[in-house]
């Protein structure tokens, strides 16, 4: 009866995951924003102010500042999982075009990049996206410029998630089902949720979410910039450290020590992938607007 529970709370509590949740991917834009010098801020903000959503961004950001909206604008990769608007390449045909997007697709395989044990890619298509949205940054026209930056914002924070260049066989850790015993109310769930919910409770905004991201830049330091390969290469250095090695009574569980350890390395990863998306962001943009200037 026990082992029944189990699987019922893990059918009915585990959703398909993609991501940090929204708060990482707000923490890291927030990040990314203290990066930009003045005038790529301004690029940036008149871009999203041309994406159809964002009157949806701005009303959920609480506060129309022009950094809360690029944060509700990172999460946006995301929330299209379930916008009827969107559509499943391969599965659904093709939704109606949207005015201001150049195409209506959830893209759902740019949000990771699977590996095998000797670290070849298997599946997914997460660093390559980055690398062609980046150098779409100084050249693209309005409309592919305002649709590419939140893409951008929300993958460059993927990469830096251990379990989005995860293990082939196991789905980045979604076939991996774990005991949670902080968390009563969800005591079973699979282990990249659990990953996903480390950098803070979803609806994190606010006067909180700006705390919390200043607590981290006081915490962490900058990381070295490196490349796309690099952020890849460490987040599949991490593997053998995102997974629970204590058994429970039913599955691996959650130990106290893999709980503070595991978000210690969130931490440091939703930092790194912050400084390095506002690194990739002044670089494009100030480019476009020297180029646009002259």
């Amino acid at each position: 009866m026990r082992l029944l529970v189990a699987a019922l709370c893990l059918i009915l509590a585990s959703p398909s995951v993609l991501a940090w949740n929204a708060a990482g991917h707000r923490l890291a834009a927030l990040i990314a924003w203290q990066q930009l010098s003045p005038a790529s801020r301004e690029c940036l903000a008149a871009a999203l102010r041309r994406h159809p959503d964002h009157a949806r961004w701005q009303e959920r950001s609480g506060s129309g500042r022009a950094s809360d909206i690029f944060a509700e604008a990172a999460t946006w990769p995301d929330h299209i999982r379930d916008d009827r608007r969107f559509y499943d390449e391969g599965r659904e045909p093709p939704t109606p075009p949207l005015a201001g997007l150049p195409d209506t697709a959830r893209h759902k395989d740019w949000h990771y990049v699977d590996v095998d044990r000797n670290g070849r890619v298997q599946a997914g298509q997460l660093d390559q996206r980055i690398e062609e949205l980046t150098l779409q940054l100084p050249v693209a026209d309005d409309e592919r410029l305002a649709w590419a930056l939140p893409w951008l914002a929300h993958l460059v924070a993927d990469l830096h998630q251990p379990l989005h260049v995860g293990h082939h066989e196991d789905h980045g850790g979604n076939d991996v089902e774990i005991e949670n015993p902080f968390n009563h109310r969800l005591p079973f769930t699979s282990l990249h949720s659990w990953w996903d919910d480390l950098p803070g409770p979803p609806w994190l905004r606010g006067k909180r979410l700006h705390h919390s991201t200043a607590r981290l830049l006081e915490r962490h330091p900058p990381p070295a910039m490196g490349n796309i390969r690099l952020w890849r290469e460490e987040s599949r250095a991490l593997l053998d450290l995102a997974y629970p090695d204590a058994a429970g009574s039913l599955l691996p569980i959650v130990s106290t020590d893999f709980r503070e350890r595991s978000r210690q390395i969130a931490e440091r990863r939703v930092v790194a992938s912050g400084y390095r998306l506002g690194w990739l962001l002044e670089a494009g943009l100030a480019a476009r607007v020297s180029r646009e200037t002259q």
